[in-house]
């Protein structure tokens, strides 16, 4: 069960995180046009960001846009029907991100990370849950998905722990903890650094986080500590390329972000 925030709502905007200003008009308009048009041509997709931090803590966020997650595939159909409809469609970056605007506000349809590391599959869609966005029946990730989603956006100007930490907690760490390890694969280093912030956190609620899992984490990090690869490859480029920039610009280390894009890219299907 999510949990609610009782505070009651502040005179100042911004001072808390459970409630959010209504969105303009036009800009609800426009979301609920987009989400009835897949529920229409019953495309596969999931709400993701503001809207589905919401259905799983309670924390409601002011959004200047909508984020829809959706396989590389499917993002092609939707932007072919949405431009049908008179929609100004956009590929900004075919790893992760094409958009559709309409007067000013937009719809983001996202397929997965901009480093290439995750990739939205079948499977997170699937697994998403019923829910109303903006009035229309629709569908939200998964509390799982929505965490292992969360576990790259580490920018300097934006960083997602908070929201990982919310989610456990809200949930009191009832979440399908194998699904996430499985999701995070090779990356489990970074899910063990969002659950450490959450012990820090909330020290009180260790135990939302299994005992288990835990030690498991414990025990990778304590090998890989013990025994260094000496052959490894730096990875601070699918961190943040900006702040990691000078250890490949100038130190020469190894591009990560480049090789995972450039595999990606690979595998997408042809553009229309």
């Amino acid at each position: 069960m999510r949990k609610r925030s009782t505070v009651e709502k502040s005179s100042e905007p911004g001072e808390t995180s459970s409630w959010r200003l209504p969105i303009a008009k036009d800009q609800r308009a426009l979301f609920q046009e987009v989400l009835s048009i897949f529920e229409e041509i019953d495309l596969k997709y999931a709400v993701a960001g503001a809207y589905a931090l919401d259905a799983h803590t309670g924390i409601r966020r002011d959004t200047k846009d909508l984020d829809v997650f959706l396989t590389a595939t499917n993002a092609q159909s939707a932007l072919r029907c949405l431009r049908e409809r008179g929609f100004e469609c956009e590929i900004c970056d075919p790893v992760w991100l094409y958009k559709a605007r309409r007067n000013g506000y937009f719809v983001d349809l996202i397929t997965g990370m901009g480093s290439a590391v995750l990739t939205v599959e079948d499977s997170w869609i699937e697994r998403a849950q019923s829910a109303v966005v903006e009035g229309i029946e629709s569908r939200v990730l998964a509390a799982e998905e929505l965490l292992v989603s969360k576990l790259f956006v580490t920018r300097r100007e934006r960083f997602d722990g908070a929201d990982i930490a919310h989610v456990i907690y809200a949930t009191e760490g009832k979440l399908d903890w194998p699904r996430i390890l499985a999701l995070v694969g090779e990356n489990w280093e970074m899910l063990f650094w969002a659950l450490v912030l959450f012990h820090y956190v909330y020290p009180a609620q260790s135990d939302y986080v299994p005992r288990s899992l835990w030690q498991e984490l414990i025990t990778r990090f304590q090998e890989e500590i013990r025994h260094p690869d000496p052959h490894a490859k730096f990875r601070g480029s699918v961190v943040d390329d900006k702040m990691f920039a000078i250890d490949v610009k100038e130190w020469g280390l190894d591009n990560l972000l480049l090789e995972f894009r450039k595999r990606r890219l690979q595998a997408l299907p042809a553009q229309e």
